[in-house]
């Protein structure tokens, strides 16, 4: 049977982040994939020019557009930057008793432009992260969160448990930009710590050498959530998704005069460009 997962996300102009991203990653991973449009962005690889958030009235219809008529085996959620939007998108996940629930909480962009108002991450804490089966923020998202600095791997296995403690099932913890205080430079590993309450994980891949990481973090969260929408267990969707934006990094594209964009369809093209 066909499996279907939903992106409830910001739209990237420049095609390499958010809704354009996880639709890329669904395809290529070959579940169906469905949008909710949340915001919309005018970015390129140098960095965001403006944002223009959808209003919460028109979230709310998307979504029930979607539910009313396919039945939807995960979600994914991206940038919601503000209040409203996310107070209309946990209304719409409680009314619709939805499951695989994959939260990445972004807040700020690769190029540093912030995509979460200040009154929104209180909301975000309080009644988006409890919903999720996992979330899976970054290093500076996590400081953000947590009010503290995560740095080191250490730092990391502590925040794991204490971000587990704001409700979500589970936690991925990506380690992207993880230093070595000892070397003053990022580890030639890249690290992700998962914590579910109980059990303590790290997934590893060595780090690759390229400025071409736009999307990343949309493209594994996304990745998770096609794998569970196959019925994968949490700590196998993740296993296989590190594997695929791991890839995805090694064979990304050079293109634009900044961060480029990963190349989600790596595992179908012969060629980079075919």
């Amino acid at each position: 049977m066909l499996k279907k997962a939903l992106t409830i996300a910001g739209s990237d102009s420049g095609g390499g982040a958010g809704i354009q991203a996880d639709l890329k990653t669904f395809s290529a991973l070959g579940v169906y994939g469905l949008s909710v449009i949340t915001s919309i962005t005018a970015q390129n690889t140098t960095g965001v020019i403006a944002v223009e958030d959808i209003s919460p009235a028109m979230v709310a219809k998307q979504i029930d557009a979607v539910f009313s008529d396919i039945q939807i085996d995960a979600v994914k959620i991206g940038m919601v930057s503000n209040r409203e939007i996310i107070k209309v998108i946990v209304e719409e996940l409680r009314k619709w008793d939805v499951k695989n629930i994959v939260l990445d909480p972004v807040m700020m962009s690769e190029s540093g432009s912030k995509l979460l108002d200040v009154e929104a991450r209180s909301t975000l804490i309080k009644e988006l992260i409890p919903l999720a089966d996992i979330i899976t923020p970054n290093l500076s998202e996590a400081s953000v969160l947590l009010e503290r600095d995560v740095i080191t791997l250490k730092d990391m296995e502590k925040a794991v448990e204490e971000l587990t403690k704001m409700g979500c099932s589970s936690v991925l913890l990506k380690g992207g930009h993880l230093t070595d205080r000892t070397l003053a430079k990022m580890t030639t590993k890249a690290i992700d710590v998962y914590y579910d309450g109980q059990s303590l994980l790290r997934y590893q891949a060595d780090r690759v050498k390229t400025r071409n990481i736009h999307g990343t973090g949309c493209t594994y969260s996304s990745a998770i959530a096609a794998y569970l929408a196959f019925g994968f267990k949490m700590d196998r969707s993740i296993a296989r998704a590190k594997d695929y934006i791991t890839g995805a990094i090694q064979n990304s594209f050079n293109i634009g005069e900044g961060a480029g964009p990963t190349n989600h369809f790596y595992n179908l093209w012969k060629e980079k460009g075919e």
